[in-house]
């Protein structure tokens, strides 16, 4: 048995894609989704930790960042965004990853996108928006302006990736769009956010990580506006096969 936990979950995607993949593959096993309140975190991974036949959790909003405290090791990805978005276990030790980054890069790749050189705005920098911010630097982006509401979080972010990859990286105070050629939504609410796209320019790639609904606020402004929009679905189906692996299932 496999579980996502989040909160909200019923926005999750991952039961659809991964019970499919289980399928493909021949594995007896099902991803259920469980919807479970910060406060109690603690007491589910305590529960997973415990439970036999229980083999996997996938994380998302918002306990990505505070599921690194309660397991035992985190993988290299997670170390470096602080983050995990899947867990497993290792005889009694449970160790965890972020695919999330690995996910973002492959499916924008698989819808023919580059990343390279590119001018990038990035909105959020929580446990995706820290994933991503990192991959899009090893994809050789060309530069990263990061907004978030919380404007410390933002610059934290901004100075850990330009030390870490040496790509250029910076805090926006706001989600100006006119200097970027890629702007990116990994705010789970992003999709409300006010953001002009008008003086995008017509080549411009407008992609929002969140799932439901496909085409969010921020989507459809951008189509609306004759802009390329990438949905949020292509991010975790970018995963599916790394995750599969670290669950030792392939």
């Amino acid at each position: 048995m496999y579980a996502i936990v989040g909160d909200p979950i019923d926005q999750a995607g991952s039961p659809g894609l991964f019970n499919q993949a289980f399928r493909r593959i021949g594995a007896q096993a099902v991803l259920v989704p469980m919807h479970v309140d910060p406060a109690d975190l603690p007491t589910l991974i305590s529960t997973f930790r415990a439970t036999r036949n229980w083999d996997g959790l996938v994380v998302t909003v918002p306990h990505k960042l505070a599921a690194v405290d309660l397991i035992d090791e985190v993988g290299p990805s997670g170390q470096r965004t602080g983050a995990v978005n899947a867990i497993r276990k290792d005889g009694g030790r449970l160790i965890g990853d972020n695919f999330d980054g690995i996910g973002f890069v492959e499916g924008l790749h698989a819808k023919g996108h580059n990343l390279r050189c590119r001018s990038v705005l990035l909105i959020g920098a929580g446990g995706a928006g820290r994933a991503v911010a990192y991959a899009l630097a090893d994809a050789a982006v060309g530069r990263i302006a990061i907004y978030d509401v919380d404007s410390t979080r933002a610059a934290t972010l901004a100075t850990a990736v330009t030390a870490s990859t040496g790509i250029s990286a910076s805090a926006s105070s706001h989600p100006e769009v006119r200097a970027h050629d890629l702007i990116i939504n990994c705010a789970p609410t992003g999709g409300k956010l006010e953001i002009d796209l008008t003086p995008a320019s017509p080549e411009t790639l407008v992609v929002d990580i969140v799932l439901k609904p496909a085409i969010t606020p921020l989507l459809a402004a951008a189509q609306s506006r004759g802009l390329k929009v990438h949905e949020g679905i292509h991010m975790l189906s970018g995963q599916v096969a790394a995750l599969l692996v670290f669950f030792s299932l392939t």
